[in-house]
């Protein structure tokens, strides 16, 4: 590297933004990801004994794939080399390979090849890397937003080590942006700056586990708020929420707010009101509640409150649950409002709910026995205990039904479920009905 090279680097270090400048040098330093990098895990141990093979780090973006490359950079005795799938061509990898073989034989150095946004590069680009990376020439880190089982090679990644990285938890980022805002090296604490405490944890709720897009709320934040009175630059909760673009919700996911909303959304619902349903709704996603939390409340409406009036209700409530864990967002805020539209407009009963709980206050409140031809008869001398015996098999008679006695005798003729007249209810009543006729 030559001076004016040397100079060049030192600029655009400087220059760079906040994000890329406050990012982690060593192991130590990473927020988050310790289901990887904890100290006892397969990807620290490696990076600090600089053993790597070839990796592929796969995670939403502002999850830290690039940092962790950047850090195994500073750490490994290897060359480090770093390209760009969305700009480099067959030209740059052949170049890349060229000097890392050169390096292997001249000095026996390995390199270590990271490809940004691996899952760009095209069938034939990826088959380029695979005889370098099988023989030793290279060893590859790949990051990816994408699937790499779907959008890589399969030869490379039967070759490498995939780890998934997790959006940051709502801590990792406060810690992120507390470090953003004092850090007088390479943060802003050279600009003399304060971030309130409702304005940092504002941040940290809405950058969705993104520690870029809070970072550069914070760096705009500081770089277009004058100082106040006091000689500081004050990053208050209305300036967080310009410089991220986003209105505040008031809405402490502990405290009132919360409980509010997820009431008045469990009623619309309960209520039949699709319009108040899906506003509740999209309250809830606008501030950050989980949407697995979101997912349970429609489930257990879609039992409690239409129960057997509609029973496809449940399934397509138990269907969005699983398909927002798998999805995630923005696109699950889409199936969430199936959901809950579903649930709205579907006809309502709670009869299921009401049989439920009479039963299990029949049970609390003493014990009956079992009728004996109701009890199991499988197995060696049930017969002499008189267990089974007179049991009329239901099939055996007229419309598949014995008018047999099925509840213990001590709670006499009690009924728990009294369908109603709605939706599919009305036909399990009329069932039956039909059935008990004489």
């Amino acid at each position: 590297m030559d001076l004016f090279e040397y100079a060049r680097s030192k600029s655009m270090e400087q220059e760079a933004p906040l994000a890329s400048r406050i990012r982690p040098r060593t192991l130590d330093e990473v927020v988050g990801q310790q289901h990887i990098i904890g100290k006892d895990k397969l990807l620290y141990r490696a990076i600090m004994a600089d053993k790597l093979s070839s990796l592929i780090f796969y995670g939403p973006p502002g999850t830290g794939k690039t940092t962790l490359a950047k850090v195994i950079a500073n750490t490994t005795s290897a060359a480090f080399t770093q390209i760009n799938a969305t700009v480099a061509g067959k030209k740059d990898m052949e170049e890349v390979v060229k000097e890392a073989k050169d390096r292997l034989g001249m000095y026996g150095k390995k390199t270590i090849l990271f490809v940004d946004e691996i899952h760009r590069f095209n069938k034939g680009q990826q088959d380029y890397l695979l005889p370098f990376v099988e023989d030793g020439t290279l060893v590859l880190i790949g990051a990816t937003t994408e699937n790499p089982y779907f959008e890589v090679n399969g030869a490379l990644l039967s070759r490498s080590v995939v780890f998934e990285l997790k959006p940051l938890s709502k801590e990792d980022i406060m810690t992120l942006v507390m470090r953003a805002v004092y850090d007088e090296e390479r943060g802003m604490g050279a600009y003399h700056a304060k971030i309130h405490q409702d304005a940092a944890e504002f941040l940290a709720d809405v950058a969705g586990g993104d520690a870029r897009a809070a970072l550069n709320a914070v760096e705009l934040g500081v770089l277009t708020t004058a100082p106040a009175e006091d000689g500081y630059i004050h990053i208050t909760l209305d300036v967080a929420s310009q410089c991220i673009q986003k209105r505040v919700v008031r809405y402490d996911k502990g405290g009132d707010n919360h409980y509010d909303t997820i009431s008045a959304f469990i009623k619309s619902m309960r209520g039949s009101d699709p319009d108040a349903a899906v506003y509740y709704l999209a309250r809830m996603l606008y501030a950050g509640e989980s949407v697995t939390f979101i997912a349970r409340r429609i489930m257990i409406c879609a039992s409690e409150d239409v129960g057997n009036a509609d029973p496809q209700a449940l399934q397509v409530a138990v269907a969005a649950a699983q398909a927002v864990e798998r999805v995630g967002m923005p696109e699950s805020q889409l199936i969430l409002a199936q959901a809950a539209l579903y649930v709205a407009t579907a006809p309502k009963s709670n009869s299921a709910t009401n049989a439920i709980y009479d039963a299990m206050n029949a049970v609390k409140s003493g014990s009956a026995t079992v009728p004996p031809y109701l009890q199991d008869g499988h197995y060696g001398g049930a017969g002499k205990l008189g267990r089974a015996i007179g049991y009329e098999y239901a099939h055996d008679f007229p419309k598949h039904f014995s008018k047999q006695r099925y509840l213990p005798k001590e709670l006499g003729d009690q009924k728990f479920y009294i369908p109603s007249e709605n939706g599919y209810e009305r036909e399990i009543k009329r069932y039956l009905d039909w059935l008990h006729e004489d």
